[in-house]
């Protein structure tokens, strides 16, 4: 029996005889399956072939970047925040070695896990067992756990209070339950807010965008970003940082609200005349 990983997105399943068929995640439109076909493997493998080790990164103090190199999967990163002896892991990745669990030992362990939406949920259970943590999924995206963990506290609502002031707010989008984590502590008391793709820092990292489906270049609808811009307008950061190291650096509230009011004039076709 062995926990299988589909390749393209490194979401894990529970443990099987054979792998699964297919790859629900992979098959909805907010993702794709590889066209030379589904490739699957284990942890136990990526592991054992040596091509790969996490990178841990001081970002800036308190909050550390874990990036899987060569990329894997997504390619995501994931960040650990300590704040008041309070650690949490916002997002995951699937490359889980000795090496890596030594170096987050070392910097106080994991006391929670937090994601942001499903294209993240790589080896989550594994980490959660590691650490004995627990995850923290909203119950909107109930449905895309693909490995169940009794670690997983499904919450709901539209925020949930941490510890250390720590606050996950619900911004739906990407996905219904979306999340993003406000932490107010950082960046010397001015505010962070992680927000993994739910809000995505671009390539001029002065802006952010928004969609439904990022690798099929799927939009979301006018009303949804101007929702999402509103409900983050009220909470208090100066920097955001997103799933793929990009970063806001300052006034990065202000880049959500702008950049909310450029997608909705491009959508309505005010912004450009092509």
């Amino acid at each position: 029996m062995k926990k299988y990983i589909y390749t393209t997105c490194g979401v894990q399943y529970p443990e099987s005889e054979r792998a699964p068929e297919s790859c629900s995640i992979c098959q909805d439109e907010r993702q794709y399956v590889n066209q030379n076909g589904q490739e699957w493997t284990t942890l136990q493998s990526v592991v054992e072939s040596g091509d790969y080790r996490n990178e841990i990164k001081l970002e800036e103090e308190n909050l550390y970047s874990i990036t899987t190199t060569p990329s894997f999967g997504i390619g995501q990163t994931a960040y650990l925040v300590r704040q008041n002896g309070f650690n949490i892991l916002w997002d995951c990745i699937t490359y889980l070695d000795q090496e890596t669990i030594e170096a987050i030992e070392k910097l106080g362990g994991i006391d929670a896990i937090a994601l942001s939406h499903p294209h993240y949920y790589s080896t989550q259970a594994d980490w959660a067992e590691i650490f004995d943590a627990p995850i923290y999924i909203h119950e909107d995206d109930q449905q895309w756990v693909m490995e169940p963990s009794m670690r997983i506290e499904f919450w709901r609502g539209e925020e949930l209070l941490l510890e250390a002031g720590i606050t996950l707010h619900r911004l739906g989008g990407h996905f219904k339950g979306g999340a993003v984590l406000h932490w107010p502590g950082g960046n010397s008391g001015k505010g962070i807010l992680l927000t993994g793709d739910i809000i995505q820092v671009v390539a001029d990292q002065n802006w952010v965008s928004f969609m439904y489906s990022y690798p099929n270049q799927i939009p979301l609808p006018a009303r949804k970003v101007e929702e999402i811009a509103e409900k983050v307008y009220h909470l208090t950061f100066d920097r955001i940082y997103s799933a793929f190291l990009k970063i806001v650096r300052t006034e990065a509230n202000e880049a959500v609200q702008r950049s909310a009011r450029r997608y909705v004039d491009a959508i309505e076709g005010k912004l450009f005349n092509t």
